[in-house]
């Protein structure tokens, strides 16, 4: 498997004082190890779910790449204001601030196993909202999928709590 970390850059104090932000742009920069990031991701999921749910915005990203290699649909979940048609909406805690997510009521239908995706897990405050909207719409939330989890800061465990299981290729401790 490939090593990851390596295509991870840590950056103190962004975007905020006191928080450490992983940019995940060296990974994405290079097509090789994205692509080995996504098969890799999607391994345990395979034929287990028939759409997957991506976060504003990285969570596109992810998402939308792992929905093709997957061969399934793909769901936005959006920041307000950015979807037509009828929505379903949920306001939410990060680590650094408050946010509201919204959904397409139409785009999951009453038994659709689902997949939510982003690029990292922190609180597990965005991940909480979008499986609170999934639900709230019929979806069966299959999983939650990351690139990266920094356990340190709870979400994969309040995400576990959920009775959803957590999927990260990394996990990075406080240190870094």
């Amino acid at each position: 498997m490939t090593d990851y970390r390596k295509y991870i850059q840590t950056i103190e104090d962004f975007p905020k004082p006191g928080i450490r932000f992983y940019d995940i742009s060296p990974l994405l920069g290079s097509g090789t190890v994205f692509a080995s990031a996504i098969a890799d991701m999607s391994k345990p999921l395979r034929d287990q779910v028939n759409k997957i749910v991506g976060f504003d915005a990285r969570g596109f990203v992810f998402g939308a790449a792992m929905a093709l290699e997957l061969g399934v649909g793909f769901v936005m979940l959006r920041k307000p204001g950015k979807l037509p048609g009828t929505i379903e909406s949920v306001n939410y805690g990060l680590e650094y601030g408050t946010n509201t997510l919204e959904m397409q009521t139409d785009a999951i239908g009453s038994g659709d196993r689902v997949v939510l995706v982003d690029d990292v897990i922190a609180t597990g405050g965005t991940a909480r909202a979008g499986i609170e909207l999934v639900r709230r719409v019929g979806g069966e939330v299959v999983a939650f999928s990351a690139l990266l989890d920094l356990p340190a800061l709870g979400g994969s465990q309040s995400i576990s709590k959920l009775n959803v299981p957590v999927h990260s290729l990394l996990r990075i401790s406080n240190e870094g």
